[in-house]
């Protein structure tokens, strides 16, 4: 499976040269040329690796690396035009995993994010058995964001997945729609709490004969009920 490289980056000569390098490697590239469409790119697609640049358009890499970082703890480049020890330490604060000052050798930055994907993702694979969660024959695998209902594979749009993870791991819990919107949105969300109501009606469609499983306490919110 190709991993996946997030590339937000405003000029647009800079991110298709990362992409062909990237591409040559055989990766999926997705590029985004502002923050916010960068942030909205995550949101909507499964991401292996971050490149992002500090100076962009709408929101600055630091405020994209704050948000990414509430809910996410994918792997983060961080490309800089300026070298001042400031700006690295700002992004450790934010969990960046590595630093490149433009201008750079895209074989390096490549070379770099292979080793950290590797390091990362064996990891993760090694614990694997944490990533994977099954309740009344309905899994969900949280590194590759799959999920199953017995042996059958569904399809689930990002946002559901996360809805179902986050239902899952609180079982018997009744969570309200404002700690689902939290959780699941983000406390940066600008919407109303009807999302949930909407995107909990399609993960039960898609979850088939075990809709069931989704219960909804009136006047309260939703929970997860195995029993």
């Amino acid at each position: 499976m190709k991993r996946t490289i997030l590339i937000i980056e405003d000029e647009v000569k800079i991110a298709n040269i990362i992409a062909d390098y990237f591409t040559m490697n055989e990766y999926r590239i997705l590029i985004a040329t502002d923050g916010k469409a960068g942030l909205q790119v995550f949101e909507e697609e499964a991401v292996d690796l971050i490149i992002l640049d500090i100076m962009l358009p709408e929101m600055d890499g630091f405020s994209v690396c704050r948000r990414i970082r509430k809910k996410s703890d994918v792997p983060i480049i961080m490309l800089t035009a300026r070298s001042e020890v400031e700006d690295q330490l700002m992004g450790y604060e934010f969990k960046v995993d590595d630093y490149m000052t433009k201008p750079f050798n895209p074989e390096i930055l490549v070379a770099k994010s292979k080793v950290l994907l590797e390091r990362i993702y064996t990891t993760k694979k090694e614990d694997g058995n944490k990533e994977i969660l099954t309740l009344k024959e309905v899994t969900v695998n949280k590194l590759t964001r799959e999920a199953w209902i017995e042996s059958t594979s569904i399809v689930l749009e990002p946002k559901q997945f996360d809805l179902l993870l986050y239902l899952m791991e609180n079982k018997h819990i009744v969570l309200s729609r404002d700690q689902i919107l939290n959780e699941v949105w983000g406390y940066d969300y600008f919407g109303n709490t009807r999302v949930v109501d909407a995107q909990v009606k399609k993960l039960r469609k898609n979850l088939q004969y075990k809709a069931y499983l989704i219960k909804t306490v009136f006047g309260l919110g939703y929970k997860f009920e195995v029993e």
